[in-house]
């Protein structure tokens, strides 16, 4: 149990980097190898210590990782799981779990069989700020919870649309980003029964939305909204709020208000809104801020993938989970496509 877990890296882009620092910086793991077949995987691969090898059949053959950490493109995403799948190793693959629901499914399906842990990248579900609004909302000091509102609102510069494939369908807010919200929704309040939805792309004029706007139902009878856009100038987003993130300006603004019969909260700053004497809209407010420990959320899911290796405890997002998240993604968009509303499941 003293041993340090082997884990090794599939893909060294953005966020396969990022991944690879926390692993480095985590006592509890060692990096044994990254999985990369551009010269700059292997570069990375040097520079870190590490063993580096083209794809991950090359490292099987050779040396076996406790876990796997997949961190390539969405559409390969179900590919490498199954490859690791096959290959006993538990994997934590980053979001979203896959491009399709049906792949989704077969990669499920496959670790359950095989008796694989298979984790997903919701990382936000790590970040003690959101484990900590998840216990008020659980102790009932808020009451019964009856609305929501999350927003990411931030403006993308025109030189992120260099890239082709962030002018093309499936690479707008809806998945890149708001997936993210939709999971910290789901992670606090329960399940999505129904969405409506409805998207422009009024400025830019690409095939991918820039604007959405998403009414959800909760299995709860909770109602939530939220609004995506990256054409905004605004300081209302996690990225611009939490500090998650050091790439992005913070501010002390809010990107989640929830709603209960006994009183409010918002996140990320957990002020929570109540009246002293009774409630009434007469009555005047008590405020309180609650603190928790700042902590990196990648940094905690790094850790805890290494305690569901050892058998320490279950996954936080499991492979359904994340899936389930996707789920609700897909409906947002038929909703929009279609101008209905949806019914999840």
């Amino acid at each position: 149990m003293d041993r340090k877990v082997k884990l090794a890296v599939l893909g060294a882009g953005l966020i396969g980097k990022r991944h690879i620092q926390h692993v480095l910086a985590e006592p509890q793991a060692e990096l044994l190898a990254v999985v990369d077949p551009m010269p700059l995987g292997q570069k990375i691969a040097q520079e870190s210590g590490a063993k580096w090898f083209a794809n991950f059949a090359a490292m099987i053959e050779t040396d076996r990782p406790d876990g796997i950490i997949v961190a390539t493109p969405n559409q390969v995403h179900v590919a490498n799981g199954l490859e690791a799948v096959a290959a006993g190793v538990p994997v934590l693959i980053e979001k979203p779990i896959a491009h399709d629901i049906a792949a989704g499914e077969q990669l499920i399906g496959a670790a359950e069989a095989a008796g694989v842990p298979l984790l997903v990248g919701h990382h936000r579900r790590h970040n003690p700020m959101i484990q900590k609004a998840k216990e008020i909302i659980g102790s009932g000091e808020l009451g019964r919870i009856l609305v929501a509102n999350a927003m990411f609102w931030l403006f993308k510069p025109d030189d992120y649309f260099d890239i082709a494939w962030r002018r093309q369908a499936g690479a707008g807010p809806v998945f890149l980003n708001l997936i993210h919200d939709i999971d910290n929704l789901r992670y606090l309040f329960g399940d999505i029964v129904a969405v409506q939805a409805r998207e422009s792309g009024a400025v830019r004029g690409n095939v991918v939305e820039e604007t959405s706007v998403i009414l959800m139902e909760f299995a709860s009878g909770l109602l939530a909204t939220a609004s995506v856009s990256d054409a905004v100038v605004a300081p209302w987003s996690w990225e611009m709020t939490t500090g998650e993130n050091p790439a992005y300006p913070k501010t002390e603004e809010a990107c989640y208000q929830i709603g209960g019969t006994h009183g409010s909260l918002t996140i990320p700053s957990l002020e929570v809104w109540k009246n002293g004497i009774k409630r009434s809209w007469w009555e005047p407010f008590e405020r309180r801020r609650i603190a928790v420990q700042d902590e990196d959320p990648l940094a905690l899911q790094i850790r805890q993938f290494c305690k569901v290796i050892r058998g320490e405890e279950p996954p936080l997002v499991s492979g359904r989970e994340g899936l389930n998240t996707l789920k609700v993604i897909m409906a947002i968009k038929q909703s929009a496509e279609r101008g209905e509303r949806i019914v999840l499941g």
